[in-house]
């Protein structure tokens, strides 16, 4: 049982390196960085957080949210400061993890989870366009026949092979059988190669040669952070996601701790920061990787690419990697978000197609922080509504019976609800059903209490839990029962 296990999740690591390649390839070029940089990053990153993460089955690497970010440091500054600020937003996320702050990824809601699904997915999808080009012109002719005709054949190997043996991850099977057959009948079609030399030596340790000054520091930090930020969003979002495909429970923080060791250490090797990368996950748990083997083999691959096995893995026709992205893509979009989109609450529909889109017209983090703003104003306007009284008249005293929740949406409601100048002389606030939310709730209990003195009156607030009491008298509302 132990030797199948093994043997499936290696197969399942083998599966994903032949789909990190290319993508980490083209991130470097994003960068303007040499390919190495980025393979040297797949590496540490892949095999580390797999080795020591708290999320067995996750594949992370070189990843194109981070690339993007760094395009102008690497620009103005060069190459060694990029390094520094990889280090250094390492460092970052290796703080959020010890700091245990891994939990925050709870607050994101699930419409904004699809949304940033389907979002990534439509973003794996278009990114493969790229490889319909030559020289920025559409390919055309046969060479677009052999691409659309190998691209069909690699989607329609990974389709229907499960249904005839389970024995072999279908993408790696398609991979292969591809590149054989161009091979075998000498196709005119592009390959890995074509797109950058992966061959190379060890990595090799150096401090990043940059200033040890503050304003190095001034410069390198902003950018650090936002690497960081971006990084640990997209890992603790994909790391939600391989927790509901696999039913199992991963360790959050210890992931982000893993994670800034392994950025911390591929910049000190000259290799690119990176992070979680969903289209990778997906093809690694759908090939069958489900344990540390899978990651630890994809990332020790990365290595064995670059020393010995350039020369073949140069030839792997890039129509197989772009069909596999397909096939990923197709997977990995929420498809049944489409279906419950009449039935949601409206708000909900409307943030899973927001997410969506923004993720597709700028980034995986400006899409989740919009998404989690926009989730908090809806929940806020909503429940701010909700607030109400209950009036009666016992013994010359006027109760009003509030319910819901005083926070700082509802202050404004919740103060249409009383009349200081038609009210009589004794007024009684009974808490019993509402809760004070906030220091602005205080504020506005107070304030109330205010205008009644104002009008000559008494306000009697009773039935307070513990934890509103005292904070109404350290606010130094009187009358309090």
């Amino acid at each position: 049982m132990w030797s199948s296990q093994f043997s499936k999740n290696a197969l399942a690591g083998l599966t994903t390196s032949f789909a990190l390649v290319p993508e980490c390839i083209a991130f470097a070029l994003v960068a303007h960085l040499n390919p190495l940089t980025g393979l040297y990053g797949a590496f540490f990153i892949c095999t580390l957080t797999a080795i020591v993460g708290g999320r067995p089955g996750m594949i992370s690497g070189a990843a194109g949210s981070m690339a993007v970010v760094i395009v102008a440091l690497v620009a103005q500054h060069g190459l060694q400061y990029f390094l520094a600020t990889v280090v250094l937003s390492g460092l970052i996320m290796l703080l959020f993890g010890v700091l245990r702050l891994g939990k925050l990824v709870s607050m994101v809601p699930h419409p904004v989870m699809l949304g940033f699904v389907n979002g990534l997915a439509i973003v794996i999808a278009w990114s493969q366009l790229q490889h319909f080009k030559l020289n920025g012109a559409w390919l055309q002719g046969s060479a677009l026949v052999w691409m659309c005709g190998l691209v069909l054949l690699t989607m329609a190997i990974v389709y229907v092979l499960p249904r005839l043996t389970k024995a072999l991850p279908p993408a790696l099977v398609a991979i292969v059988g591809v590149g054989l057959l161009s091979e075998a009948l000498h196709l005119p079609v592009h390959t890995l190669g074509d797109m950058a030399r992966i061959a190379g030596g060890l990595p090799a340790f150096a401090l990043p040669e940059v200033p040890m000054t503050l304003e190095t520091l001034h410069i390198i930090f902003p950018y650090a952070a936002l690497m960081a930020v971006v990084g640990l969003l997209e890992t603790l979002l994909t790391f939600n996601l391989t927790d509901e495909i696999t039913e199992t429970r991963g360790v959050p923080n210890r992931e982000c701790v893993a994670l800034g060791v392994a950025n911390v250490t591929s910049g000190l090797f000259g290799g690119m920061g990176g992070c979680a990368m969903i289209g990778q996950t997906m093809i690694n748990l759908s090939s069958g990787g489900r344990t540390r083997v899978s990651g630890a083999v994809s990332g020790i691959m990365i290595l064995l690419f670059i020393l010995f096995l350039s020369p073949l893995i140069e030839r792997i026709p890039l129509a197989a990697l772009v069909g596999v992205m397909f096939v990923v893509a197709q997977q990995t979009f929420a498809w049944s978000s489409l279906q419950v989109l009449g039935k949601v609450p409206r708000h909900d529909a409307l943030l899973i197609v927001a997410v969506t889109a923004i993720t597709v017209a700028t980034d995986l983090a400006t899409a989740v922080l919009c998404g989690i703003v926009m989730a908090a104003l809806s929940f806020a306007w909503r429940h701010a509504r909700e607030i109400r009284a209950d009036v009666a008249t016992v013994d010359d005293a006027k109760i009003y019976t509030t319910h819901g929740t005083l926070f700082f949406a509802s202050i404004a409601r919740f103060n249409d609800l009383f009349d200081p100048l038609g009210d009589p002389q004794q007024v009684v606030l009974d808490c019993r059903h509402m809760r004070l939310a906030d220091h602005s709730a205080v504020v506005a209990v107070a304030t109330l209490s205010e205008r009644y003195v104002r009008a000559g009156k008494v306000l009697q607030v009773q039935h307070l839990s513990k934890r509103c009491a005292t904070l109404l008298q350290r606010s130094g509302v009187m009358a309090t029962v």
